[in-house]
């Protein structure tokens, strides 16, 4: 563990941090974390060992201590103790694997002996259709901040701190890269925690360039975490995956992609190097890389998608 004076942070090599896994059992098998992993990812027993079952572990505290908070002020109020899910943010670039940390952290979390039911949303639901994002002249901006109906999006984790037994939530399909109309995800019942995953989850009121909100997503955080690489990584992970989808899921002929397929590698290559270059990478730079010192933990991975060190907000 290193910590300067000039940084709020506490950083912690892979080594050190894996130690403070102490006695935090592991409860996923072989099988199920490779279920869990990317399309192409190398998720190994040793990363969920080594890494996610130390954060589980802080986690844990972290929920506990929110639970006690609640009941102090209840008991202060004289109210009945009401449940009020706990919220997890996880930002961080397109192709850097907030899916994956996303989903490990759910499965880790809802075998805790409390037996938690985590719930898990991304906020690609609270994209706007793209019929709206074409009106507007957006579409090559999706995923920028001003492509999400972030007042929608912000009623959502309002409801959802409010103690509603029942929320929704919009669907969104990476099949055919928009909304799906007339369905919905419905958190019911009320989850004792909420993994809200997306690249918007640490983005403040300055970052939306119209229809500013007054509060922002972050307000409704309990603890957040962003996943980070160098972009080189980044970029060659985004070309690899989008690659396997041109033989895998574009295949279908519904996919929006579906003309991708008739590319060879070399002009699908230079495709999927231009999306990330004019899109992804303005986007990084512009408005994701500037909130990863909003976080309070700091995933940061080096090859082969291995976590080589951990920031800690002190």
């Amino acid at each position: 563990m290193s910590a300067s004076s000039k940084s709020p942070y506490l950083t912690f090599d892979r080594n050190k941090w894996a130690e403070l896994r102490e006695s935090e059992p592991m409860t996923l098998t072989e099988i199920e974390i490779q279920n869990l992993r990317g399309i192409n990812e190398e998720l190994s027993i040793d990363e969920v060992r080594d890494i996610y079952l130390p954060l589980s572990r802080l986690l844990n505290y972290y929920v506990n201590s929110t639970k006690s908070r609640q009941a102090v002020v209840m008991n202060f109020l004289n109210e009945e103790i009401q449940k009020i899910p706990f919220i997890i943010g996880i930002a961080g670039s397109v192709s850097v694997g907030k899916s994956t940390s996303a989903r490990v952290l759910q499965a880790l979390l809802s075998r805790w002996k409390e037996n938690n039911q985590v719930a898990l949303i991304t906020t690609d639901g609270f994209l706007y259709p793209n019929a709206i994002l074409e009106e507007r002249g957006i579409m090559t901006k999706k995923g920028f901040p001003e492509s999400y109906d972030i007042h929608r999006l912000l009623q959502f984790v309002n409801e959802i701190k409010s103690g509603k037994t029942e929320v929704k939530a919009p669907l969104y399909s990476h099949l055919m890269y928009d909304i799906v109309p007339d369905k919905q995800i419905t958190i019911h019942p009320q989850p004792d925690i909420l993994i809200l995953e997306g690249l918007n989850v640490l983005q403040s009121r300055m970052d939306y360039p119209q229809n500013k909100p007054s509060l922002f997503v972050s307000d409704f955080l309990d603890f957040s975490i962003y996943v980070d690489a160098e972009e080189n990584f980044l970029e060659d992970w985004f070309i690899t995956r989008f690659m396997n989808f041109r033989c895998t899921a574009f295949n279908d002929p519904s996919s929006f992609f579906y003309a991708v397929t008739k590319l060879n590698d070399e002009e699908s290559r230079k495709m999927a190097k231009n999306v990330w270059r004019e899109i992804n990478s303005k986007n990084l730079h512009k408005n994701i890389l500037p909130t990863r010192e909003r976080a309070n933990l700091i995933l940061h991975k080096g090859e082969n998608h291995k976590v080589d060190y951990v920031k800690l907000r002190k």
